[in-house]
């Protein structure tokens, strides 16, 4: 069965989360395609060619979660030439047999557009950065800031920007548990499989 299902939001949001539960409850492959991105960032030298001698285990290092990490993500991600270089590798990805999960900020509008389900996950700014701020510590203000301007960043950018797709079902996770939160995923998911089988 190819089945694709598109999450994305903006940091912090939770769509990681969501995704990883809702690949393992699916039996679906996981892409956490922000991971790319951290990745080609992490990455000395020109980004364009980091992008496109991207390799599997290049997902692997340690230090991806970082905000460092996270801060130069946004910044390659602007770049056209990353985007494209990268584009055909989640595509394959999506469309796999055995369905597939991916989670980032342009799945749904750019990457995936024909995917059978699209979420947009997200929260409020400081419920995000409390969130992240728990992750990696240092001073919550200053994460606050740093969750503020990526938002900023990423829904300018002139390139895929940070939008939901027009028929993604919206999770606001402000004021939901997680397990409330994937249990709507998996009921939208579970819906979308039934109508198929009809």
């Amino acid at each position: 069965m190819i089945f694709t299902v598109a999450i994305d939001g903006p940091a912090a949001a939770g769509k990681g989360t969501i995704a990883r539960a809702v690949a393992d409850r699916f039996g679906f492959a996981h892409l956490d395609t922000g991971l790319l991105y951290r990745a080609v960032g992490a990455k000395a030298g020109d980004p364009v060619a980091a992008a496109r001698g991207l390799t599997e285990a290049d997902l692997g290092r340690g230090d991806l979660r970082t905000l460092a990490a996270g801060q130069a993500a946004s910044r390659v991600a602007v770049i056209p030439e990353v985007r494209a270089a990268l584009l055909d590798f989640q595509r394959r990805f999506a469309r796999r047999q055995g369905g597939a999960v991916l989670d980032g900020r342009d799945i749904g509008t750019v990457i995936c557009p024909e995917a059978e389900v699209k979420l947009y996950v997200t929260a409020s700014p400081e419920v995000r950065a409390h969130r992240r701020w728990l992750e990696v510590g240092g001073d919550e203000a200053q994460v606050l800031a740093e969750v503020i301007e990526r938002d900023k960043r990423d829904a300018r950018r002139a390139t895929a920007p940070l939008r939901p797709a027009a028929d993604a079902l919206l999770l606001d996770t402000t004021e939901l548990t997680i397990e409330a939160a994937v249990h709507k995923a998996i009921a939208a998911i579970e819906q979308r499989i039934g109508q198929g089988r009809a």
